[in-house]
């Protein structure tokens, strides 16, 4: 089952993301802040993160520079989620260290194909 670590602050957003990977074969663990996050990404290894990049305690951008600077982690593929829509997002998504960007709200359909694309065996 592969394991994804969401790192998101919003609690409406979390579950309903949650329950809707679970139902797919996810195994989902859940990060509040992005010190969670980089600490959460050195303890249980996620075969994917999504990250929130509007995080308190330390922001998705800081939280994704972290865990790609550290050797354990730099291979963990990390797709952006965002409401930051703007021209020039993604590529600071993609300059933070970020494997891939979504913008919420999340179409489901869109971010499984991206998923995907990072655990072909899911």
């Amino acid at each position: 089952m592969p394991k994804i670590l969401l790192v998101e602050d919003n609690e409406m957003n979390r579950d309903m993301l949650s329950r809707r990977l679970e139902r797919r074969g996810y195994e989902v663990n859940i990060a509040v802040n992005g010190l969670e996050g980089v600490e959460m990404a050195n303890s249980i290894m996620p075969d994917l993160i999504l990250m929130d990049m509007s995080l308190p305690v330390m922001d998705g951008w800081e939280a994704t520079k972290n865990i790609k600077a550290d050797s354990v982690t730099q291979s963990i593929p990390v797709i952006a989620l965002t409401a930051h829509a703007m021209s020039g997002d993604r590529e600071k998504a993609i300059q933070a260290g970020c494997d891939d960007y979504d913008t919420k709200p999340i179409e489901l359909s869109r971010l499984l194909t991206k998923i995907k694309a990072f655990l072909p065996d899911s």
